[in-house]
């Protein structure tokens, strides 16, 4: 397995050295818009211990940070109204993984909609800090 690099994006992101549109952070995870949205919402929970992927990290790192994406799910579906939530994540290249910090991905899914590509087109940067904003107020 290749070792996890400490000059990925989401290790700056979490170093403050990348600037990011942030919902929530703690001692466990940072939870931040994805910049290359598949859906209107989808955001990240990063944690802050440094792993490559769910194949390398720590089973209490993991068992810290799932009731984060749980809650995360919870306000962005009743926040933005969506149908269904999808939780998604990716382990090395072939997987789909394109940035190798472990990471999952909270999109949601509305009756209807076609989601976006992986990676696909940047998002409004107004528009994600709006969405964080409604994410937010549905967190507490």
């Amino acid at each position: 397995m290749t070792a996890y690099d400490p000059d990925n994006i989401f290790a700056k992101i979490l170093a403050g050295e990348i600037p990011s549109v942030q919902v929530f952070e703690n001692e466990t995870c940072v939870a931040i818009m994805d910049a290359f949205p598949q859906s209107k919402g989808h955001c990240l929970v990063i944690p802050r211990a440094a792993s490559r992927n769910l194949l390398d990290a720590d089973p209490a790192e993991l068992a810290a940070t799932i009731p984060h994406v749980q809650k995360l799910a919870r306000a962005v579906q009743s926040a933005l109204r969506a149908d269904g939530i999808r939780v998604a994540q990716f382990n090395e290249a072939p997987a789909g993984q394109t940035v190798f910090h472990l990471h999952w991905h909270v999109i949601p899914m509305y009756e209807g909609a076609t989601l976006g590509a992986h990676g696909g087109g940047m998002a409004d940067m107004d528009e994600l800090k709006a969405q964080a904003q409604m994410i937010k107020a549905a967190l507490d």
